[in-house]
Formats: structure tokens, C-alpha cells, sequence
């Protein structure tokens, strides 16, 4: 999973529900399925807060461009 992308779990979420919804997959099937969907939950969380943390928003200021952090409530 490590060398997954974000968009390929995304996609392999969807890929599960669908088959979790499907009344045609066994129990063992079923929990298997469910395994892989909270691994995959955890890796997309993972991926969202490192990438919450890479994002910086660029302003202009009196000494030329400074980052400051997304979260920064004063950034337009």
C-alpha cells in the first residue's frame, strides 16, 4: 500500500463498498474486505494530514513573499 496513491484508495474504497453491498459475498469475504477498507481508510487519512501539512499559502508582505501555514485564519 505504501506505493498506492491517494486516487488509487479512493478508488479501491468505492470498489469495496460495492462489493460489501453485494449480498453475494460470504462472511469470510466480507471481513476480508472490511480488513482492507480500514487499512485503506487509515492510509487516506495518513496521506490528508501530511499533505494538510506540505500546503502553505503564499502571501505578499513588506519583505517579498512569506509562506504562512493553511491554517492561518489572517491568509486571503
Amino acid at each position: 500500500m505504501e506505493n498506492m496513491k491517494f486516487e488509487e484508495a479512493m478508488k479501491r474504497l468505492g470498489d469495496i463498498a460495492e462489493s460489501l453491498e453485494r449480498e453475494s459475498v460470504t462472511l469470510d469475504e466480507s471481513l476480508s474486505l472490511f480488513e482492507e477498507g480500514v487499512a485503506l481508510v487509515r492510509f487516506c487519512n495518513k496521506s490528508l494530514e501530511e499533505a494538510e501539512q506540505r500546503v502553505k499559502i503564499l502571501v505578499e508582505g513588506a519583505n517579498g513573499i512569506e509562506e504562512k501555514d493553511f491554517s492561518d485564519n489572517d491568509a486571503k
